[in-house]
């Protein structure tokens, strides 16, 4: 069903005439696809959460000037955008730059800071689709590369209005014509705008994104790599962390300023944090595996000396070119609970 066919649904008609329990089903039959638009939108979970709440808020409030004329669905994407583009116009926020110096860089590689975008946040692949119970017929299965964190960084870089209707023509595949009518712009200013947007957005996407499999779904390698990746923080050797990372493996850690560029100096600093004869020695650590933004992600926890209990430290999601790990975006451990993860093993 597209947005502009005219709704023809009793749930839909009992709901906007003031059913609250027919109100309450389609809540449940859109709400993880309306959250997935909202974090594209804002590239926050925590705020993806709250806006897709203020969402239905104020369809339940304007539930009486829906008029038919598309679906439900398509109005609620409008509103939807609507209090996100409320929500930047209060909030206003762009990225930067990481600081220079690097936190640690090999010779060559710690020239150019990376993108510096704190608030951005992972998303739980548990919570992209829903069971095949409740997937209804205009569920669309959310496509790697329209989620993964590069994309969602890149998107940050366009203004709000832009990064809109990229979203609605590229992303849900909207036509012009539709955009304008949700957006409230013209045919012209909808197409101008996404020419705009469409170079931004391949200038901050990695230089290799074009080639990579637009895919759901992880393959063997990807597995094995992920399963090599834990072994390596069981027993980390500089030789087996060069096994899987790029020589060139860049280290974020949002919403922090710390920064990594190359093997060889996040490698070192690794070693010592894992080493129980350094200074630096963190303590022991443990990893449980999940996903991320279609990405694989584990979460790491630790048992710092003198503690009882391994606490969750930091979620771990991994970039993966040609088999090996071209970058780590470290984020902190606040979203566990929004992955189905404990806070302490």
């Amino acid at each position: 069903m597209t947005a502009g066919t005219i709704e023809d649904d009793p749930v839909v008609a009992a709901a906007t005439a003031g059913d609250e329990t027919a109100f309450g089903h389609l809540v449940a039959r859109h709400r993880r696809e309306l959250q997935v638009h909202c974090y594209r939108m804002l590239g926050s979970f925590e705020d993806s959460e709250d806006l897709v709440q203020e969402t239905f808020l104020r369809a339940w409030r304007k539930r009486d000037t829906y008029q038919g004329r598309a679906t439900f669905r398509a109005w609620l994407y409008r509103i939807a955008t609507n209090a996100c583009l409320d929500h930047l116009d209060r909030n206003p926020r762009s990225p930067g730059h990481y600081p220079m110096p690097a936190t640690a860089a090999d010779p060559g590689l710690g020239d150019t800071p990376p993108r510096s975008i704190p608030w951005l946040q992972p998303y739980p692949d548990r919570l992209l689709d829903p069971p095949a119970t409740e997937a209804g017929p205009d569920h669309q299965v959310v496509a790697k590369e329209t989620i993964e964190l590069a994309f969602l960084a890149a998107i940050q870089y366009l203004p709000p209005r832009q990064r809109a209707v990229l979203i609605l023509r590229d992303v849900l595949g909207w036509s012009a014509t539709d955009t304008a009518t949700h957006l409230e712009l013209t045919v012209a200013a909808v197409k101008s705008a996404l020419q705009r947007a469409r170079p931004t957005l391949r200038r901050h996407l990695p230089e290799r994104r074009a080639e990579w499999a637009p895919t759901a779904d992880p393959d063997d390698a990807e597995r094995d790599l992920l399963r090599r990746y834990m072994a390596v923080l069981d027993d980390p050797t500089p030789t087996a962390f060069a096994e899987i990372l790029r020589a060139d493996v860049r280290v974020t850690m949002p919403p922090n300023d710390l920064w990594f560029a190359g093997r060889t100096s996040f490698v070192a600093g690794m070693i010592e944090m894992f080493d129980p004869a350094s200074p630096n020695y963190f303590g022991e650590w443990r990893s449980v595996p999940t996903r991320a933004n279609r990405q694989p992600a584990v979460a790491n926890y630790v048992r710092r000396p003198g503690d009882t209990e391994f606490r969750a430290q930091v979620l771990d999601v991994l970039r993966v070119e040609d088999g090996m790990v071209a970058e780590i975006t470290s984020f902190i451990p606040d979203l566990f609970p929004a992955f189905g993860l404990p806070m302490t093993l």
